[in-house]
């Protein structure tokens, strides 16, 4: 099974905030959590693509079923966020894919480092961010939930080391 990587489309909308939802409930999340939201989704034209990141969708089979994007904290530094396989199509790499060609495409657009955050229940992220060489760099507690802050330097061969 093959993952195809593509940028995002408008006609993807509904079907990335499906995939949002089902995958934050798979770890017992939910949007409006104080860590999670989805008001985003709808304007991911002007808060991801129109403003120097990227977002992107992965297929299989014509079938969204990842996704993640990146946008710009400042002029070296990118947030990656919305990372998320769908529940069916984890432990095939996908995951360990989608950041990897987040990352590409942040060296692409410029950035020196990415960051972003996740949270203790989401294990097999905070494995995943690690194996890839990210560090944490803070925690915080929001509600009956702990943030992982974490981030990564980018170089072309940190990025090719797959």
């Amino acid at each position: 099974m093959n993952l195809k990587i593509r940028r995002y489309r408008w006609s993807d909308l509904d079907t990335i905030l499906a995939l949002h939802r089902i995958c934050l409930a798979e770890v017992g999340l939910a949007p409006g959590d104080g860590v999670y939201y989805d008001d985003d989704f709808p304007r991911i034209q002007e808060i991801y693509l129109a403003c120097g990141g990227d977002f992107l969708v992965g297929e299989v089979d014509s079938r969204v079923v990842a996704m993640g994007g990146i946008k710009p904290v400042d002029a070296g530094m990118a947030e990656m966020c919305r990372l998320r396989v769908h529940p069916q199509f984890q432990r095939r790499g996908f995951g360990r894919a989608m950041v990897q060609a987040l990352e590409a495409r942040a060296l692409e657009l410029g950035f020196h480092s990415v960051q972003g955050d996740t949270t203790l229940n989401q294990k097999a992220a905070l494995a995943l961010y690690f194996a890839l060489g990210w560090q944490e760099v803070s925690r915080r507690n929001v509600g009956s939930l702990t943030v992982v802050f974490i981030e990564k330097r980018l170089t072309s061969a940190a990025v090719a080391e797959r």
